[in-house]
């Protein structure tokens, strides 16, 4: 990976709060916490998944750069929504992680060098785990669960003959 293509990764990293706080902006609160089909998340469900999500990447990027060999356990992210029960949880406090965790991150990101971004760990989900497929992961995250919250919406507007 180029410092060209890590300098964009991490414009797309630190750009992903705004582009889903826009998204549920666009959302009528009676649709929050409707879900498109059996199985599916709600938007609120989105919301707090990224929460949770960020706060597991805030760390998991830390033990790849301060740790030898580190290990990244991976978790079961509809257990998670369903054992924390999302609906529950406050989108307000939701957001407020999600932009502090990639807030204080991105001055991280930014001062790597070349030895950092080539650091690798294990996963239990993957076979081999390293800070630039973390940075590509992330970079998206938010970006995919915009485009999620999305189609819940025309989905939701579909339903209501909108």
């Amino acid at each position: 990976m180029t410092a060209a293509e890590r300098a964009a990764l991490i414009q797309r990293y630190a750009e992903g709060p705004s582009l889903l706080e826009g998204a549920l902006a666009r959302v009528p609160k009676t649709a929050l916490q409707w879900r498109p089909a059996r199985g599916k998340w709600s938007v609120h469900e989105v919301i707090v998944h990224c929460a949770d999500s960020e706060a597991n990447s805030h760390m998991r990027i830390r033990y790849l750069l301060a740790e030898p060999q580190p290990l990244i356990v991976g978790y079961d992210q509809d257990r998670w929504a369903a054992v924390m029960n999302y609906h529950a949880h406050p989108l307000d406090l939701a957001l407020a992680t999600i932009r502090a965790v990639r807030a204080n991150t991105v001055p991280l990101l930014k001062r790597l060098t070349e030895a950092d971004w080539a650091k690798t760990g294990r996963h239990t989900e993957h076979p081999t785990y390293g800070v630039a497929l973390w940075m590509a992961t992330y970079a998206e995250h938010l970006e995919i669960h915009t485009a999620q919250i999305e189609r819940n919406l025309k989905a939701w507007k579909k339903r209501k003959g909108e």
